[in-house]
């Protein structure tokens, strides 16, 4: 890193040999320093108890569980492991954050690196965490790391208010008005410029991204000691744990382990996490702390008390494993549940009858659908019915630009109260998967294709999220995507068996329908136990008349997480077999290569199909033209003012059918010489907005996006 910085354009050479003294060195080293401007976080000086540091980071008092989470990390005897379980809208992030500076301050840790599981979720953590950054430090350097940051509003203003004076010779990720004054301007928060070149965003002090930036940390490829160096003096913040399957856990147990050998504090946040899957994690940082593969647990406080937080530390020869229990803020609340049959050949119908029914009078409805197909027919149906001005469709089939428009409007008509926005009279979210996590909505019914039951939860926490004065309604949650049979187990639709599988589904199944005969449940108090019982692989707690075909799914089931789990392993950068290595000899062979862009990261780290990105532009004749119809010209230029945004706002996300047709496609010409858009593959379209690619028809509609059918 010293090295680094050293070769940029700010260590000139000497040119006269008496001018070769420690004295100019001195001078030259501290007037490149002042204008590179690179500083840490928060800085050194020992931890000052305050007596609510949630009120003065967030101000607001602290809630049960957010003084619970500061307690803890006071208490905790060395860096360690922290994980907190609580409902959603409990204020988890809060009393992460605020754990956080309490164990950096503590250990000498000077910054955090927030993960999240997609890049929908980092973009509002990051606006939370450039608040909560405001009252630790009004300068202290805030980054945002993923491949669409361009895009969102608060890092687009840190960045739009700088000027530099040029770029450093590894290159810039972003691109930046180099027009106006010769100084470098920086206002409070924002990175200092050489952290924005390829490869640094982990240096940044203080950074959200995508979970798939530590992930990498975790498999044999080049430059991941870049990584490690970044991580080492942060405190790593986690959330929604409990999204990543059995493949992404492998390199989530990976990093857990080098993190823990490197004394660095781990906190893992999720609303639903099987008790087995909290040992694992427990068992992971364990094995990096002291070394080796066989490691003991010490036997976990098991309460029924919800919100818990489990601390993990190890001192000296002492593991310790602390359980706290927190008061809920809010009473439970029943939650009426009831299951819509689904139709013949996943018609949409029944969706709309039942809305049509609920929403007569006004309310706020979030629709859930497993695949975009699903979403797109439920939407065309309902905007049959109320009209394209009551309904949101989101998914990941539109362009960047339009998704995140239509996330940013949900968000503030749906948001907590007090917004400047007022709430609706009626409206309609229609959505898939993207609305499952860190999406901050309060709505009146929820309308859910089944999934496996921690994910259920995980939705039904949208409903009646916010205390709203005058509310009458009682929550309710309607689940689709099931056709119940008389005398066997029910089927479900192809798109989710692909997605979560049978056997999952099937426990799901079994809770949902006895959650209906029970008159609802009680959130957030069952959920503890409806996530034990739904991940508790000793007993399938099926009806009996299911009771073969749960086994037959179980198996399957079972032998393909065994080869998925097998499948991670390959990529490890270690793995368990070689803790307490005394050097790391050996970790370059097998490499897996190096990943330069989002999608190539997350094949690595991801399982499923492979997908790619691609930009939409218009050819007609021989010209170029944005998807909205600005010309670009005969190679595709984008010098004009604001063109680049708009052409690089097209990007959208091709279906899995069509990836190695799509690896063909290469930049226009007139993009070779743009930050943004030089690697970018161009998709160009018809004045229909369709394309035949592979064997597939593609034809981007600017309500439903992009929609897929045999060319």
């Amino acid at each position: 890193m010293a090295d680094w910085i050293a070769s940029s354009d700010h260590f000139g050479g000497v040119f006269h040999l008496p001018d070769v003294t420690m004295a100019e060195a001195r001078k030259r080293a501290a007037n490149a320093w002042a204008t590179l401007e690179l500083r840490g976080g928060w800085g050194g000086g020992a931890y000052r108890q305050v007596p609510d540091l949630v009120a003065a980071r967030f101000g607001k008092g602290a809630r049960p569980l957010q003084a619970a989470c500061v307690a803890l990390a006071e208490q905790m005897a060395a860096p360690g492991l922290l994980i907190i379980e609580a409902p959603m809208g409990e204020g988890k992030t809060e009393g992460a954050l605020a754990a956080s500076e309490v164990l950096g301050r503590r250990f000498g840790f000077d910054g955090i690196f927030v993960g999240m599981p997609t890049q929908a979720t980092s973009d509002p953590m990051f606006d939370r965490v450039l608040q909560w950054a405001g009252k630790v430090d009004p300068h202290l350097p805030v980054g945002l790391l993923h491949g669409k940051r361009m895009f969102n509003p608060q890092w687009n203003a840190l960045q739009r208010s700088i000027h530099f004076a040029g770029i450093d010779d590894m290159g810039c990720e972003d691109e930046f008005d180099l027009t106006g004054p010769s100084q470098t301007i920086r206002p409070a928060h924002a990175p200092a410029q050489w952290f924005l070149g390829a490869k640094r965003g982990m240096f940044m002090p203080i950074t959200v991204g995508t979970i798939d930036h530590l992930l990498y940390a975790a498999t044999r490829t080049k430059h991941v000691m870049l990584r490690h160096a970044g991580l080492a003096g942060r405190v790593v913040v986690l959330d929604e744990i409990h999204a990543y399957d059995v493949y992404m856990s492998q390199f989530l147990h990976e990093a857990l382990r080098w993190l823990a050998d490197a004394g660095v504090p781990v906190i893992l946040l999720s609303a639903t996490l099987p008790p087995q899957q909290r040992q694992s994690l427990m068992r992971a940082y364990l094995q990096g702390v002291q070394g080796r593969r066989d490691v003991e647990l010490p036997a976990l406080d098991e309460t029924d008390g919800y919100p818990a937080l489990h601390a993990l530390t190890v001192s000296g020869d002492t593991v310790t494993c602390t359980t706290r229990t927190a008061a809920p803020w809010r009473e439970a609340s029943r939650v009426a549940v009831e299951i819509v049959q689904e139709a013949s050949a996943g018609s949409p119908d029944p969706v709309v009858g039942l809305l049509d029914g609920e929403l007569r009078d006004g309310g706020c409805a979030l629709v859930i659908r497993n695949t975009v197909g699903r979403a797109q027919r439920t939407y065309q149906a309902l905007m049959d019915r109320w009209g394209d001005d009551t309904l949101i469709l989101l998914h990941a089939r539109l362009t960047t630009a339009a998704r995140a428009e239509r996330t940013q409007k949900a968000l503030e008509l749906l948001g907590p109260p007090g917004g400047e926005i007022s709430r609706p009279h009626r409206l309609i979210v229609v959505a898939t998967q993207l609305a499952e996590q860190s999406f901050d909505v309060d709505v009146d019914v929820l309308v859910t294709d089944l999934a496996p039951i921690d994910l259920v939860l995980q939705r039904v926490g949208r409903v009646h999220r916010h205390v709203r004065p005058g509310r009458t309604r009682l929550p309710k949650v309607y689940v689709t995507g099931i056709r119940t049979a008389q005398d066997g187990p029910p089927s479900f639709p192809p798109g989710s068996e692909a997605v979560y599988r049978r056997y999952p589904l099937l426990r799901a199944a079994a809770l949902v329908t006895e959650a209906v005969g029970a008159g609802g449940w009680s959130i957030p108090a069952d959920v503890p136990d409806l996530v034990r019982r739904g991940y508790d692989t000793t007993t399938h707690a099926v009806p009996e008349t299911w009771l073969l075909a749960t086994e037959a799914a179980h198996e399957a089931w079972r032998t393909e997480q065994q080869a998925r789990r097998h499948a991670g392993e390959q990529f490890l950068l270690a793995g368990e077999s070689n803790l307490g290595a005394p050097t790391l000899a050996g970790l370059h062979d097998r490499p897996s290569g190096e990943a330069p862009s989002d999608d190539e990261l997350a094949a690595v780290v991801r399982d499923g199909p492979e997908t790619v990105e691609a930009v939409l532009v218009r050819r007609i004749g021989d010209c170029y033209y944005t998807l909205d119809g600005r010309r670009l010209g005969p190679n595709g230029d984008v010098s004009g003012s604001g063109i680049a945004e708009e052409v690089i706002g097209a990007i959208v996300r091709l279906p899995a059918r069509v990836t190695e047709a799509a690896k063909a496609l290469e930049p226009l010409p007139g993009w070779y010489g743009n930050p943004w858009l030089h690697k970018a593959r161009a998709l160009c379209v018809d004045d229909c907005n369709s394309v035949v690619l592979g064997d597939r028809r593609l034809t981007y509609d600017h309500q439903l996006g992009l929609l897929e059918n045999k060319a």
